[in-house]
């Protein structure tokens, strides 16, 4: 069978052979192109795939540490602001009195209320600060918020040693059951934040690539 004349470009084509103008087979893999089996983008730490614009989600246990860390730095803050006022209260209260030794210990009381109450507010903007770092923040932020946790842990765990004490060589056992009580949410706090930011969830959310 005769296919023509192969130099006439109106004769039949053979068969098998694309013609002119027939788009080829899209070539299968190569560069630009994913192989077979293999994903076309990375996927995220974790499972799954980054959120539009680069955003991804805050897990939940950061998102509470988060929570405690602005909680706990605020009622220090304001207990920062109390000494300081307790200070000028000290100092204004025994000012007047006509004895000089009981003028000189209201200074001193109200010397050491302001120093108190300093120290509270400088400490009261770690967590803050930490917490509202963490959106952005990298694993500077996460070690930031684990080392306030264990300190927070080991304040309130000396605390709950404190009362635990008192309690037994004390007649004050409704105040020294309160500040237990206290020192336990404390203590509960401080290793909430310590789970919440140490687990592997926030290890990937913290080592996510940032766009």
């Amino acid at each position: 069978m005769s296919f023509g004349d192969p130099n006439n470009p109106y004769g039949q084509q053979p068969q098998g052979q694309p013609g002119y103008g027939y788009p080829q087979q899209a070539p299968q893999g190569g560069y630009g192109y994913p192989q077979q089996g293999q994903q076309a983008y990375p996927a995220y730490p974790g499972g799954g795939f980054p959120a539009p614009g680069g955003q991804v989600p805050m897990p939940g246990g950061v998102k509470a540490a988060r929570v405690i860390l602005y909680i706990l730095g605020i009622l220090q803050a304001v207990m920062g602001v109390l000494m300081l006022l307790g200070g000028a209260f000290f100092a204004s209260l025994f000012a007047d009195s006509s004895s000089s030794t009981a003028s000189d210990a209201g200074a001193v009381a109200g010397g050491v209320f302001a120093v108190v109450g300093i120290v509270f507010i400088a400490f009261a903007l770690w967590p803050i600060l930490t917490a509202a770092k963490m959106a952005k923040g990298r694993g500077g932020v996460r070690g930031s918020g684990i080392a306030f946790g264990a300190v927070q842990t080991l304040f309130a765990g000396f605390s709950v040693l404190s009362n635990v004490v008192a309690l037994g060589s004390s007649d004050g056992a409704p105040a020294i059951a309160l500040s237990m009580v206290f020192s336990v949410i404390s203590l509960a706090l401080g290793i909430w934040i310590i789970v919440g930011l140490a687990n592997a969830a926030a290890s990937s959310y913290f080592g996510r690539p940032q766009y």
